[in-house]
């Protein structure tokens, strides 16, 4: 799938609960300039909604796509701004 998008980084937070998920990605897309895509890697099922909710609540970001497997929920985040 990555290769549908341009990573700039991946953000690895597996084993991390709610809302570090959140928070970690926030700090990280804080660190990328506009446009670029931020991959993240989460084991918390509940992941799938907060990030969409953090990004969709949020200037400047936008959730690209979500992804579920073997355990995985993978996240891509653009900073917009």
């Amino acid at each position: 799938m990555s290769s549908e998008y341009d990573i700039a980084e991946t953000l690895d937070v597996k084993g991390a609960s709610c809302p570090m998920p959140v928070v970690k990605t926030k700090g990280a897309i804080d660190d990328l300039a506009e446009g670029e895509v931020l991959e993240v890697l989460a084991t918390d099922p509940g992941s799938m909604s907060d990030i969409d909710g953090w990004a969709s609540g949020t200037g400047g970001v936008e959730l690209v796509d979500q992804s579920e497997g073997d355990d995985v929920y993978k996240h891509y985040v653009r900073k917009t701004e």
